[in-house]
């Protein structure tokens, strides 16, 4: 699938701490009704088999809707179910050996928290990537925290499209306005919410103030 900087507008990635009686398939089908443009599936727990099954149901999903499919470091199972890519960090596996794994028309974004970091993945074939954490953050802990300043700089230092992570929410979203951010990856600030769909389409709103 075609990458392009419209794809980071609202970026969600998967949790599935708030699922409660809903299936993470239904959540993810109204995330998409409401105009997020991109999912990320991050599951930390599951066996491959269940992995699988689970990214080829919101595969389906995702295709019906023409948005951009990545697995969360997983390469296995982002090759198994032919996802349109995976995301990985820093401490997972180099992005160029990514790069040879899953071949030239996967999508590959690198998480970083720096400028040379994001050099070096560009230059090793990331396609996006995406920067954090830019404010404290809940689901990961153990996130360095990455400055306004530092968050300009990077997008003045790469040329492929870049989404800012960690502790984004409808009330700070816009404190990254001017930054050069392609757009913004959220987590709780839409699978915490009671009404996911009435949550994303205010997201999806302030994604487009943002990136005017």
């Amino acid at each position: 699938m075609k990458l392009d900087k419209s794809s980071m507008l609202l970026y969600v990635v998967t949790d599935r701490t708030w699922l409660g009686d809903n299936s993470l398939i239904d959540q993810v089908e109204q995330t998409l009704k409401a105009g997020a443009s991109f999912v990320q599936l991050r599951e930390k727990e599951m066996d491959f088999e269940e992995f699988c099954d689970e990214a080829k149901k919101i595969k389906q999903i995702t295709d019906a809707y023409k948005i951009p499919f990545v697995i969360n470091d997983n390469i296995e199972v982002a090759l198994a179910v032919n996802a349109d890519g995976v995301h990985v960090g820093q401490s997972d596996m180099n992005a160029k050996d990514v790069r040879k794994l899953i071949g030239t028309d996967k999508i590959l974004g690198v998480s970083v928290q720096t400028v040379d970091q994001a050099i070096a993945a560009e230059k090793s074939g990331a396609d996006y990537i995406g920067v954090g954490a830019v404010f404290s953050t809940s689901t990961k802990l153990d996130a360095d925290s990455v400055s306004y300043d530092t968050l300009k700089n990077i997008c003045e230092s790469v040329s492929i499209p870049i989404v800012a992570i960690g502790g984004i929410n409808e009330s700070n979203i816009l404190k990254l306005k001017g930054s050069g951010i392609d757009g913004v990856a959220v987590i709780s600030a839409i699978f915490a919410k009671p009404d996911i769909f009435k949550a994303t389409s205010a997201l999806r709103l302030l994604c487009e103030e943002l990136v005017k």
